[in-house]
């Protein structure tokens, strides 16, 4: 017992100090051969000089004795080997988990860092336009466009935020959208109550709300309408936004900025388990829908 003590130890210290871990499997297998037969050897050797030659000074079958302790040693090191290769494969999934997370949170991060300058950019022209004309106005914008930062600020230090507040900054956006057009954008929303403590993604439904202000009802001599809709499918949360207007180009087919960004948070946040699309409803109608499991 002591010999095997002995022995298993000094070659562990020896295996460690070698780092065996980083090795390909196939050095690996030549490293559990060598402290197999090692360790094997160097117990017997210590049993024999110490309890045979020592004690006893009697001659027995070395080869024999030696078959004995490798048979001894090779479940003790073959359950030593096997927790290590299943120890050193949970580690490495959890590395590549945690290398995944951060990949998918740096994506996000760059995401939203594209969003506020393409969002600032043309909120800043909205006001642009009322400086000269109407400097009051002006004064309004500029309020209504710091509770937005204020609130788009706020929501990139999450992943999600709550359908409420997500509303809260639209409807600020529609403030200010509305001192630019006036009577020209009409808005109606059809808002489930049960659905305000969802999660969705930051400045996502401003962003489609957005879209249909600028490819949709600033197109229109007479304006439009934007209808903004939020309920409970089955298991599913259904946002839908629809305008007046028609995607013609790369809007139809979904490659605005906006659209793609919409269509890359979703698929980081909830993979297949969420979906996005927008297509011409009719003539003068576009709709833009978007499902996502509930939170």
């Amino acid at each position: 017992m002591l010999a095997g003590i002995l022995a298993t130890h000094v070659f562990r210290l020896l295996v460690r100090r070698l780092d065996w871990q980083s090795y390909p499997l196939e050095k690996q297998l030549l490293v559990f051969f060598v402290m197999w037969i090692g360790s094997g050897t160097l117990m017997y050797a210590v049993y024999y000089l110490m309890v045979l030659y020592v004690l006893t000074d009697e001659v027995t079958d070395i080869l024999g004795g030696l078959m004995t302790f490798y048979l001894i040693l090779t479940p003790w090191w073959g359950i030593y080997f096997l927790y290590h290769i299943v120890e050193k494969s949970r580690m490495a999934k959890m590395d590549q988990l945690t290398l995944q997370a951060t990949v998918k949170e740096l994506e996000l991060k760059t995401i939203k860092a594209q969003l506020n300058p393409h969002f600032i950019f043309n909120a800043l022209n909205s006001i642009r336009a009322l400086v000269d004309e109407n400097p009051q106005r002006a004064r309004t914008a500029i309020t209504e466009l710091s509770n937005i930062l204020r609130s788009s600020m706020a929501a990139e230090k999450s992943e999600t935020v709550s359908m409420e507040k997500e509303l809260n900054i639209v409807k600020d956006y529609l403030a200010l959208e509305t001192i630019r057009f006036e009577e020209r954008l009409r808005v109606t929303y059809d808002i489930d109550p049960d659905t305000l403590g969802l999660q969705v993604p930051p400045m996502m439904l401003q962003t489609l709300v957005e879209n249909a202000i600028k490819h949709g009802i600033s197109k229109e001599i007479s304006g439009g309408h934007v209808y903004i809709s939020s309920k409970l499918k089955g298991l599913q949360h259904e946002i839908m936004i629809e305008n007046t207007g028609q995607f013609v180009g790369k809007t139809k087919n979904g490659h605005g900025f906006g659209l793609e960004s919409t269509r890359q948070r979703l698929s980081l946040l909830f993979g297949n388990r969420a979906s996005f699309e927008i297509r011409n409803k009719s003539a003068d109608l576009v709709e833009a829908k978007v499902l996502m499991p509930i939170l």
